[in-house]
C-alpha cells in the first residue's frame, strides 16, 4: 500500500504511515455520512415513488419534481417519452432499506358498539 501524503510504501491495512504519521483513509475526527443512493420513495409516493425519491436524493419538495416532471412530458411527442421514462425509473430504482420504511398506524373501519 502507497501513503496518500507522503507517497513511500507502507503495510497493507495500515492506518497510518510510519514515515509521515498522516491518516489513510477518512477522517477520523469527521463523522462519517452514509452515502445517499437514488431509490424509490416509501413515504411520498402517488403512483411508484418514482418523483418522491428523486426529490428526497435531490433535497428538493416533491411537488417541484413532479410539476418539473409533468411538464417536460406535454411538450409535444414527449408525453410518450415522460410515461416510458417513469416506467423504466419504475423498474430500475431499487426499493429503499427495509428501516427507512415507515407505515402509518392503521385505522379501524369497524365501529365497535360499547354496550354498557
Amino acid at each position: 500500500m502507497i501513503c496518500a501524503h507522503c507517497q513511500k510504501e507502507i503495510a497493507e491495512n495500515s492506518r497510518y504511515c510510519y514515515f509521515c504519521g498522516s491518516y489513510q483513509g477518512a477522517d477520523p475526527s469527521s463523522s462519517a455520512k452514509p452515502k445517499k443512493r437514488l431509490t424509490l420513495s416509501a413515504k411520498d409516493k402517488k403512483i411508484a415513488g418514482v418523483c418522491g425519491g428523486i426529490a428526497e436524493y435531490l433535497d428538493v419538495d416533491s411537488a417541484v419534481v413532479r410539476l418539473i416532471w409533468a411538464l417536460l412530458s406535454i411538450f409535444p411527442g414527449s408525453i410518450i417519452g415522460g410515461i416510458v421514462a417513469y416506467l423504466i425509473a419504475w423498474f430500475i430504482l431499487p426499493a429503499p432499506p427495509a428501516a427507512a420504511v415507515v407505515r402509518a398506524p392503521e385505522r379501524s373501519t369497524s365501529q365497535e358498539a360499547h354496550t354498557t
